[in-house]
């Protein structure tokens, strides 16, 4: 009786989860077209973490981000004086490490999405 009963409820959980209605994915092309508009540009590597996970932030936008890939263009990234990675360049200032898009706004004026809590 208690496995019908347990089976019963996780049952009825699986089944709220599937129907529930999903986040739906927020599209950041017009935050990341202003960025390249407004002339930021973000450098790092491949191998890099935190760079993995800044572009994971962007999603399929983060095409729309001027990139530079600091391990196919050393030399690019040395005459910035680029030396850790990610380090977004904006009105010719670095900033170090994976920028919030808050903080991206601020430095760039350009609009979030509503749904933006990176």
């Amino acid at each position: 009786m208690k496995k019908k009963i347990i089976t019963g409820i996780v049952s009825i959980f699986a089944l709220i989860l599937f129907l529930a209605p999903g986040k739906e994915d927020v599209n950041y092309d017009d935050f990341a077209r202003c960025l390249t508009e407004q002339g930021a540009v973000m450098y790092g590597t491949y191998w890099c973490s935190h760079c993995k996970t800044q572009k994971r932030d962007f999603g399929d936008s983060f095409r729309l981000i001027d990139y530079v890939e600091c391990s196919e263009y050393p030399d690019v990234c040395t005459e910035k004086g680029i030396d850790g990675f990610p380090t977004w360049v904006i009105d010719d200032a670095q900033y170090p490490g994976r920028q919030s898009f808050s903080r991206l706004s601020s430095l760039t004026k350009c609009k979030l999405p509503k749904e933006v809590n990176k």
